[in-house]
């Protein structure tokens, strides 16, 4: 393959899909899951070490820390990002490569999907826990976050997340980069106390919901403070019996769908969800999934070979219902 005159290496690709959630760092007891749990983040991890990508591509949601009412595109890519230092985050910058974000921004429009750049982002533990998990560092790799709104509605639909990942793919296919696609969010949760619908929590949390960093009554720090109060509560909660499974809207059923959608490689299955629906069934958190679909999707497109379950588990006391998918190169699934 060659572009500009020049002959590229074929694309190989790895995928590593993964749940996230605060109460990771802050929990009172380890869920019974907990040592499966900790051996398929490091399982993951010692792959991804052994592929050494030379670009990642990871997608993920906003947790009201850069999208508000105020603007929130359904995609948006950074050419710089910095994590905040939020519960369950890993603070510092990112390693942006600023003209590979350009690039995709470009070549994703042309391809009929517009996204949004910033030039100066703050992302949060939905990136960066991942990242530090599975990557050891979320400055590792050089590395271009794709950011899904999942939090302010109206929310992007399936397909055009479908659409979006399999662009992302065909980049990184014509370009020939070795490249690792993430997702972190999901399977079912319902963190609603801590994210109320907006309009319904107190006068501050609805004003930095619509506002952000421009509204009059709530401050960042007050905004980060709630949220590490909050968890650290909520762990408590969930040792007392005062948070169920029920009240987390832990949906097997409707996880085992996801994940046998997204491992079979029947992605069109996903084409006519309904965001109000899949909240429904399986929690606030649960449309966390566009982030795994999106990812899959690239994986597949660039040439990559089938996802597989690495587990899935209930684990109450981080208040998710936790997975992790992983997908080989092509190459290795081959040998």
């Amino acid at each position: 393959m060659t572009q500009n005159g020049k002959t590229l290496k074929p694309a190989e690709t790895m995928l590593a899909c993964a749940s996230h959630s605060p109460l990771m760092y802050c929990y009172k007891r380890a869920p019974e899951s907990h040592e499966r749990v900790e051996k398929a983040f490091h399982d993951v991890a010692d792959r991804i070490k052994a592929f050494a990508p030379e670009m990642v591509f990871i997608f993920g949601p906003d947790h009201y820390t850069s999208l508000f009412q105020q603007l929130a595109p359904p995609f948006t890519i950074p050419t710089a990002a910095e994590a905040v230092d939020d519960i369950g985050g890993h603070p510092g910058a990112l390693n942006v490569p600023r003209e590979t974000a350009l690039d995709l921004i470009n070549y994703l429009a042309a391809g009929g999907v517009d996204v949004a750049v910033s030039h100066s982002m703050r992302i949060d533990h939905g990136f960066s826990q991942t990242l530090h998990r599975m990557n050891g560092s979320i400055d590792a790799f050089p590395t271009v976050p794709i950011i899904i709104n999942t939090m302010t509605p109206p929310l992007p639909p399936y397909y055009r997340t479908r659409k979006l990942g399999e662009l992302v793919g065909s980049f990184v296919r014509e370009r020939g980069i070795r490249a690792l696609f993430m997702a972190s969010g999901g399977l079912s949760h319902n963190p609603k106390v801590i994210y109320p619908d907006v309009g319904t929590g107190p006068e501050d949390v609805t004003s930095w919901q619509r506002q952000g960093r421009s509204s009059e009554v709530m401050t960042p720090e007050a905004w980060f403070e709630r949220l590490d109060e909050m968890h650290h509560v909520a762990a408590q909660m969930f040792v007392d019996g005062e948070i169920t499974a029920e009240d987390c809207c832990f949906n097997e059923t409707f996880d085992q769908r996801v994940i046998d959608i997204l491992t079979s490689g029947e992605f069109e299955r996903m084409d006519d969800w309904n965001n109000e629906e899949v909240v429904k069934t399986g929690g606030i958190g649960a449309v966390e999934i566009h982030a795994w679909l999106g990812a899959v999707v690239a994986h597949r497109t660039a040439g990559g070979a089938p996802a597989e379950c690495e587990i899935y588990a209930h684990a109450l006391e981080y208040g998710i219902a936790v997975g992790v998918l992983h997908g080989n190169p092509a190459s290795a699934a081959a040998a």
